[in-house]
């Protein structure tokens, strides 16, 4: 796919992250759920609020200049909570282009592994972390009280940690 650019997240992606977020959940997650009155609101929400919070630890893909995906990470560990590809564009490598990148990202800090979890039943999510190098560590009920419980799958990927120092001078 031509285009592709990677950057950190600004405070005025924001809107447009919370969006493509909820964009994937619906299209991804909602089927799997039984719909109640105001998940969808509350969910929207929620994202919003993720979006907000963790601003400073998204990556952003842009194809031609326009935010597509974005993926985050933990402030206190190695863990990736959050990777979103707008659903027309998924199965295009978007998602493994930014989790490689949060993987790099990690492996700098000296991390020598990453976790992450994703619903169960998600078939094709799980299939996609398989094959980007991720194990199944968990099944585990999920804890949202948002939603009707459902089971989700813990995973994690053995990294290469970088040793050394890095030196901020040219």
């Amino acid at each position: 796919m031509p285009g592709i650019t990677m950057r950190k997240a600004e405070p005025k992606d924001a809107h447009r992250l919370a969006d493509i977020a909820y964009r994937a959940w619906e299209s991804g997650i909602l089927p799997l759920l039984t719909e109640k009155p105001g998940m969808r609101e509350a969910e929207q929400r929620r994202l919003a609020q993720a979006v907000s919070e963790s601003i400073a630890r998204i990556i952003v893909a842009e194809v031609d200049g326009i935010a597509v995906a974005w993926c985050s990470r933990s402030a206190r560990r190695a863990y990736i909570p959050f990777l979103f590809v707008m659903p027309e564009l998924q199965g295009h490598g978007l998602g493994s282009m930014l989790l490689r990148r949060m993987e790099s990202m990690l492996e700098l800090e000296g991390a020598d592994r990453v976790h992450l979890e994703t619903p169960a039943d998600n078939v094709r999510a799980v299939r996609f972390y398989e094959k980007q190098g991720y194990r199944i560590l968990a099944l585990r009920p999920d804890g949202r009280a948002a939603h009707e419980p459902f089971m989700s799958v813990h995973l994690e990927k053995r990294l290469d940690p970088f040793e050394g120092e890095i030196d901020d001078e040219d």
